[in-house]
């Protein structure tokens, strides 16, 4: 996931926050809001940050491949590399969800 999809996803995050604080807004306008401000909604920005994140782990997949099989293109480094940066992307994805996942329970335990 890049950071200026994490960026995007935090902000869209404290802008509903912001806004279910502030009297006479709901949930509705928060999210009509947050969509406005990006000109996506929050799912599609989710779901295309995830498709990053399987790219990533397919091209460690490819390039582990290549190198198990003997290819003269592909070095330990490289492979090394792209396991690393699959690594990372998911771990921040697993992050991302977890805090997504603690905010919609925090939201579910508000009294209205």
């Amino acid at each position: 996931m890049s950071d200026m999809q994490i960026q995007s996803v935090l902000h869209q995050m404290r802008a509903l926050a912001q806004s279910g604080r502030v009297e006479g807004t709901g949930p509705v306008a928060a999210v009509q809001e947050a969509r406005g401000a990006s000109g996506q909604d929050f799912a599609s920005k989710l779901r295309e940050a995830v498709r990053d994140v399987n790219e990533v782990q397919q091209d460690s997949t490819t390039k582990q491949t290549r190198f198990e099989l003997g290819d003269a293109n592909t070095s330990l480094p490289q492979v090394m590399v792209a396991m690393n940066k699959a690594s990372i992307a998911f771990e921040a994805t697993n992050q991302v969800r977890n805090r997504l996942l603690s905010a919609y329970q925090e939201v579910m335990s508000m009294q209205v």
